[in-house]
């Protein structure tokens, strides 16, 4: 078993982007201090995270970091050139070899109105999505195309390592796509909201083995703290967040604990937090590692886990990041 590391640069409800920022950054070097595998940054257009562009993100933590992978969870492949994405992604693995990620999705990462700012005076076709992984693919040098429209051109610089290509999604669709071109697979059940050990077997039956081996890694939320108790008070802001957005309730950032702790939950809030609880694991080191355990029996032994914590307080957020390792390794896990 493996342990990531996703961070979002989530705001807080009294806080501003450059602290968010900061606090990414500390976090990308404790992970590597740490030993987790890989430490992933997002693209979402909008008002509650600290940027929106995961590669330029990237070049600073992996400069700032010496051995864990850094990656995009992800770059939203649909609004941009493929050549473009493989130019960046080239660039990084030249500074970084061997230690770059490149997770892509379909997903708009933000309101419509930023689709639309971003595809302007663009027509993308339905199967566009489909095109542009393979012209990634190609213009990397991982799945040559021997008359693509553009043979003559070469994303630079070029160098003699690649970027690993990850595909983020949570459906079989998705699933049968990452396999077809012998990519990475990133099941995001912290979006989906449910465990599916389907889709990871739709990924795995269907990989094309003369790319390697089929890797498969589950996104969940994670709130770690000493005791139970802490634990639950630290998931409050960000259940008590959720809810608010469901509801289309404005929410700037992360809630202050007091104020998640001082909302009163209906009847029915109450059901969809309970819900909501497949979307994470919650609860002390030894527990949490259990609830992960258990996940791994259910999707196979060949999973990754890659934790996202919106945990209002650093320290905290980062005291569960410790304990968790410390938990795993004392388990005999190896890093």
């Amino acid at each position: 078993m493996k342990l990531s590391i996703l961070d979002q640069s989530r705001l807080k409800e009294d806080g501003n982007a450059a602290e968010a920022l900061q606090e990414t950054v500390r976090l990308a070097e404790l992970a590597d201090q740490l030993g987790y595998e890989r430490f992933w940054v997002s693209e979402h257009h909008g008002a509650s995270l600290g940027h929106s562009s995961p590669e330029l993100m990237m070049a600073h933590l992996a400069s700032r970091t010496s051995r864990i992978r850094i990656g995009s969870g992800g770059v939203m492949l649909s609004h941009y050139s493929a050549y473009k994405v493989a130019e960046n992604a080239r660039l990084l693995e030249a500074l970084h070899p061997g230690r770059i990620d490149i997770g892509i999705g379909r997903a708009p990462g933000g309101m419509p109105a930023a689709k639309r700012a971003l595809q302007e005076h663009k027509i993308v076709p339905e199967d566009w999505y489909d095109r542009q992984i393979r012209d990634l693919l190609h213009y990397l040098d991982i799945k040559k195309e021997e008359k693509h429209r553009f043979g003559e051109i070469k994303a630079m610089p070029d160098v003699k390592t690649v970027p690993a290509v990850w595909l983020l999604g949570g459906s079989a669709g998705s699933a049968g796509l990452a396999a077809y071109y012998g990519m990475g697979f990133a099941y995001a059940q912290f979006i989906r909201g449910e465990k599916d050990a389907a889709v990871l077997d739709i990924y795995r039956q269907a990989f094309q083995h003369e790319a390697g081996k089929p890797q498969a890694l589950i996104s969940l939320f994670l709130f770690c703290a000493a005791t139970h108790a802490q634990a639950e008070a630290l998931a409050k802001s960000h259940e008590v967040a959720s809810l608010l957005q469901e509801q289309g309730r404005p929410v700037n950032g992360m809630l202050r604990p007091d104020t998640a702790a001082a909302y009163k939950l209906s009847p029915y809030e109450k059901e969809r937090l309970q819900d909501n609880r497949a979307t994470m694991v919650i609860g002390t080191p030894a527990e949490v590692l259990q609830q992960l355990e258990e996940l791994q029996n259910y999707y196979g032994a060949d999973v990754e886990f890659m934790l996202t914590s919106p945990v209002y307080e650093e320290q905290a957020r980062q005291e569960g990041f410790k304990l968790l390792m410390e938990a795993y390794q004392q388990r005999g896990y190896s890093v």
